[in-house]
């Protein structure tokens, strides 16, 4: 078990606060090759209002074991995996050479990446068909200097 769920759990809600301090999260059955992510962040304001902007969304924040949290959106009671931008000790951006993770834009990632630079970040490839029948996908640099992907 990672040491950081050695310490107090502070905000968030009930649901979360049980969620992050059971074993349970750690022993579920494997439905998706992901189970939760975190976004590094060295300005959370800024990470914050990007991502609320790009996804049309307002984030929820919280703290656990000193790392500032904000929840980005996923529908955990019916399987959904969800992240999180995060800021703290331990937390540093990437940059281009770090795990890909692709978030999901809906049904035309477009909407998304049309944002992008509006809300400060830079797109680094634009929508790019996979294949016939298999979807799109884009990258994208945030506020914070990662490299996120985008997938509809």
């Amino acid at each position: 078990m990672p040491s950081w769920l050695n310490r107090p759990f502070v905000g968030g809600t009930a649901l979360e606060r049980q969620f992050f301090t059971t074993k349970k999260f750690f022993s579920m059955e494997f439905k998706n090759a992901i189970s939760w992510f975190e976004i590094p962040v060295v300005n959370f304001a800024r990470a914050k209002t990007f991502y609320q902007k790009i996804l049309d969304f307002t984030m929820e924040e919280m703290e656990m074991g000193g790392i500032r949290m904000g929840m980005l959106p996923h529908d955990r009671e019916n399987g959904g995996v969800g992240g999180a931008i995060c800021f703290g000790e331990g937390y540093a951006p990437s940059g281009e050479n770090g795990v890909k993770i692709y978030l999901t834009a809906g049904k035309d990632l477009d909407d998304v990446l049309n944002r992008v630079e509006n809300a400060g970040g830079k797109v680094i490839l634009p929508k790019t068909e996979i294949a016939p029948d298999m979807g799109h996908f884009a990258f994208f640099a945030d506020t914070e200097g990662n490299v996120l992907g985008l997938y509809s």
